[in-house]
């Protein structure tokens, strides 16, 4: 294709018709020829006289210019002009296309999956062979194949919810032989692009195509003197005022999960990292799981949050008063020095403590306890708490545990107790073995100066060995532990204080109370606190920063995991929430430490950006022109020669009324062009640009009326855009075919409908296609919106975008919604609930697919009082229609379908979107028999008791 600047031509040919233009000139000012002067006397007796047919001795040159022109127009619309004509990738090499698949890309993904089929179309069209490469993968050996094999596998490629690593361990699986590479970037130096990038410009030609959407990212969240810190990182380089929301969400007290709290982080100038603090009380903190950006989906604008942000409640309960003075030998005092950063500290009566709901509960050398304590205690600990108790003087002396085994004791005590290292001992102090595999304290590494001198010792009980879970080196119980209904006991079997041993004097003593969840420092695990132990990974990130179960995936060496928080993570370490035997801890997106830096591409790699302009075909306006121009030429050679008058004025109206009638339709279509882009449209001009659709539009009056009312007539709103229409149009096609197939809903063939003027009461169902440029409805348009969801209508909104908007979004549709969406009456909203009537009206369904799979769906909450019914497994709903589904996994795509019942655009590919399309259908088929029934399957929580009312 022949480029000049935004124009393309597809037959440049045709342009050498421009080189004769001068010689035209030349011919033109030829004819007619010039006059013969002759004096002759006689023609004295003329002068004076009229001559009414008069002709001119030569063209004028207006008139030449203006044949020139038609016939310049006529050879450049020939030649097949396009404005913004889509990118080609030229060449006959083989073609490698590479995308990073990051999260960085997931707010813009669909649009770069599109791009890159759009140039896989091409090089089909040229007989190119094909690789699609992810970054984001293993590195494994590239095999170049016919375009056709990649049609089906890119329509399924995803986004991974971490950044490329280790791009170096990329160059030896690429062949010997040359191939141009098309590489669609985030726009991030990774480590090991230059040398990838080199490659590739070595190899051929590089073409780098990079999105405008900015990157940014949450880092870890961290404490500063009681304040939650919440600090952002964008690209370095992309300076300016910038503010982003950030949001804080965990479950409410009932489990719903909600907005907790939210701040504002602003950047200022060239700053590449801002901040903001959060006051937050310590019940509502210890709820947040999560903070995140506002309307920016992707996995690096959430941060999780695990254990090290919640700070506990510990109670410290010892036996008697404290005398004054000692504070050195008190047996709270290291405790508290331990606890008192990182833990809201309780000193009371057990009686008065647990009412304030503590994490863990302290006993420092308690023996005994009253009946209603040991009662009370016995309760909360059943209940999830952890009772750490310490040995001491009292408990050595009392009968505690003796004979039977307490309640809130681990194993059974001897009487008295051991000493060692003394003069009256019988042998040295000890030192502690390694724990074993299997204890919390696995791992940890042993200080050489922490020695014990004497503690209470455990009968040698069956289940002893199994309830230690740390020794001395001579194997004595130094720690044991037993569990109470989903509580623990532990027991240590030294003082609290250095009276019996130097452990509450090291760094050890901290480390085993963050083992056993007594305490966590408000900061990021390193490797010593996470060795030893295996992390099984609960939750998991995917790259829109949606969070999935992990399901049944291997855990993780701590050592591994220190790891990837430190480089981040990776295929092997997914980001999450991982669990370890008393803890979690959180891995992800971004460290503490990571920014954010541009890439550099070489001198001889082309750059161009994601965005496209649309494409438009500029043909028939030039031959429209130059129509026009001849039509102007014939009038004025009538007008020149003296004719025109002669004719009359019936012929002058005629030919203007043929220019006017050429004018008409191009400056319709100019009119519907400029327009679609500010968002306005008239009725008029909206039927012209939906040429070439098949949607049919209204008729006015009563013939619009008998044919919406004439049977269940589907709807869609038009939007100007003729491919979009068409695509709803052909949709809600397909759809009527399958309820006609497989229900007793005969669905008439649909209409699309204007906002504006047409009447939507006739409608029970109105699929809304959101596009970026989406025009806000009238106030009158609103009125009539309002009244059609009130009175048991339903609208359908799809952004299309694979749901990357979600609700209020970041993308250009999500936006338009959310403007759209500002003015109408839509009660509150939830992801669809797994009992919701949509999964079940005609097909048992648990997705709801259309061309995309993976968006959330939203429909209206269910009431606050619904409540399962015995038996009946859903819960008891009101029996009125949702007003609106709101989605962005573009439902009418999928279920288009030609005349023949011949699917129109790919879904998927192989059997697994043939799949996807038929749960498309099945979706269609429930949304509107929900629409036309209500939710009449609820009414079976009433079958029980209507059996019983008639007696059976």
């Amino acid at each position: 294709m022949f480029m000049i600047g935004p124009i393309g031509f597809l037959t440049p040919w045709i342009l050498w018709g421009l080189v004769i233009l001068p010689l035209l000139w030349f011919l033109l000012r030829a004819v007619p020829p010039a006059p013969i002067r002759r004096r002759f006397p006689g023609v004295a007796l003329l002068l004076g006289l009229t001559d009414e047919d008069a002709e001119t001795d030569r063209t004028p040159w207006w008139l030449l210019l203006l044949r020139m022109l038609a016939v310049a127009a006529a050879i450049i619309g020939f030649a097949g002009p396009v404005l913004n004509p889509e990118p080609k990738q030229a060449g006959n090499a083989p073609l490698l296309i590479v995308l990073d698949g990051g999260w960085a890309e997931a707010r813009d993904w669909p649009r770069r999956v599109e791009r890159a089929g759009m140039v896989l179309e091409e090089a089909g069209r040229d007989g190119r062979v094909v690789a699609v490469v992810r970054l984001t993968d293993q590195p494994q050996e590239i095999t170049f194949r016919a375009a056709s094999d990649w049609q089906g596998r890119l329509a399924v490629i995803e986004p991974s919810p971490w950044l490329p690593q280790n791009l170096e361990a990329w160059v030896d699986r690429f062949p010997a032989e040359n191939f141009d590479t098309l590489w669609l970037s985030d726009g991030l130096a990774h480590p090991g692009r230059d040398m990838l990038a080199g490659l590739f410009a070595d190899k051929g030609q590089l073409t780098v195509i990079e999105g405008d959407a900015p990157v940014v990212g949450l880092h870890p969240v961290a404490f500063d003197e009681g304040a939650v810190v919440v600090s952002a990182s964008r690209l370095v380089g992309q300076g300016g005022e910038a503010s982003l929301e950030v949001v804080g969400r965990g479950p409410d007290p009932s489990g719903i999960e909600r907005e907790l709290a939210r701040a504002t982080i602003e950047f200022t100038g060239d700053e590449a990292r801002a901040e903001v603090k959060m006051d937050l009380p310590p019940e509502l903190r210890n709820r947040v799981t999560r903070f995140e950006i506002a309307g920016l989906r992707s996995a690096g604008a959430v941060t999780l949050t695990d254990d090290s942000l919640k700070r506990r409640k510990v109670a410290l309960i010892t036996a008697g008063p404290q005398a004054e003075g000692l504070q050195l030998l008190s047996p709270l005092h290291y405790l508290r020095q331990a606890l008192a950063p990182v833990a809201d500290l309780i000193e009371a009566p057990i009686l008065t403590a647990l009412p304030a709901s503590p994490d863990a509960v302290v006993l420092a050398d308690v023996a005994r306890l009253t009946a209603p304590e040991e009662a009370a205690l016995v309760e909360w600990v059943e209940k999830g708490g952890l009772l750490l108790r310490f040995a001491g003087p009292r408990l050595a002396a009392s009968d505690v545990s003796r004979y039977e085994e307490d309640p809130l004791m681990p194993v059974r005590l001897r009487e008295g107790g051991r000493a060692l290292g003394g003069a009256m001992s019988w042998g040295d102090a000890k030192k502690l073995a390694p724990f074993p595999e299997g204890s919390p304290f696995f791992g940890l590494a042993l200080p050489d100066d922490v020695q014990i001198a004497e503690q209470v010792l455990a009968q040698p009980d069956p289940e002893l060995g199994t309830r230690t879970i740390a020794a001395l080196d001579d194997g004595t119980p130094l720690v044991t532990r037993k569990f109470i209904g989903e509580g623990q006991v532990v027991l240590i079997h030294v003082t609290a204080n250095a009276e019996w041993s130097t452990l509450p004097l090291s760094g050890l003593f901290v480390q085993m109370l963050e083992r056993l969840a007594i305490s966590t420092r408000p900061a990021q695990p390193g490797a010593r606190e996470l060795a030893g132990q295996i992390w099984v990974p609960e939750v998991t990130l995917n790259a829109w920063g949606e969070e999935r179960d992990a399901g049944e995936v291997a855990g993780v060496p701590g050592e591994e995991l220190a790891d990837a928080m430190t480089a981040g993570p990776g295929p092997a370490h997914p980001p999450g929430l991982y669990a370890g035997a008393d803890r979690r801890v959180a891995l992800n997106v971004l460290g503490a430490e990571a920014s954010f830096a541009a890439a550099e591409w070489p001198a001889s790699a082309q750059i161009e950006g994601l965005a496209l302009m649309p494409e438009q075909s500029l043909k028939g306006g030039f031959l429209s022109a130059a129509l026009i121009a001849l039509l102007v030429d014939i009038l004025a050679a009538l007008w020149l020669g003296g004719r025109l008058r002669r004719l009359g004025r019936g012929v002058a109206v005629l030919a203007v009324a043929m220019l006017a009638a050429l004018a008409a339709p191009q400056a319709q279509a100019q009119d519907a062009t400029g327009q679609q882009g500010a968002g306005q449209q008239g009725a008029g001009q909206q039927e012209t640009a939906q040429q070439g659709s098949t949607a049919a539009g209204p008729q006015p009056g009563d013939d619009f009326a008998i044919r919406a009312t004439n049977g269940v007539t589907l709807a869609f709103v038009k939007t100007g855009d003729p491919q979009i229409d068409e695509i709803s149009d052909y949709g809600l096609r397909g759809l009527g075919d399958t309820l006609w197939q497989r229900t007793s809903i005969e669905p008439e063939p649909p209409i699309g409908i204007d906002l504006e003027t047409d009447e939507l009461a006739f409608f029970p169902f109105i699929y809304w296609p959101i596009t970026a440029d989406a025009p806000l409805p009238s106030d009158a348009a609103y009125v009539k919106l309002n009244q059609f969801l009130r009175t048991g209508g339903m609208i359908l909104f799809d952004t299309r975008d694979a749901n990357v908007a979600s609700v209020g979004g970041g993308s250009s549709e999500g936006q338009a919604l959310q403007r759209i969406a500002a003015g109408l009456d839509i009660p509150a909203l939830e992801p669809i609930p797994e009992d919701h009537v949509l999964t079940r009206t005609f097909y048992l369904l648990q997705t709801f697919p259309g061309r995309w799979a993976e968006g959330t769906i939203w429909v209206e909450a269910a009431p606050a009082d619904a409540a399962q019914a015995e038996g009946v497994p859903f819960r008891n709903l009101n029996d009125g229609v949702t007003p609106v589904v709101i989605g962005g996994n573009d439902w009418a795509a999928a279920w288009a379908a030609d005349e023949n019942g011949v699917t129109l655009l790919p879904v998927g590919r192989g059997a697994a979107g043939d799949q996807q399309r038929e749960i498309a259908r099945r979706f269609g088929v429930n949304l509107i028999m929900h629409v036309l029934t209500g939710n009449y399957k609820s009414d079976q929580v009433h079958v029980p008791a209507l059996l019983d009312r008639l007696g059976q």
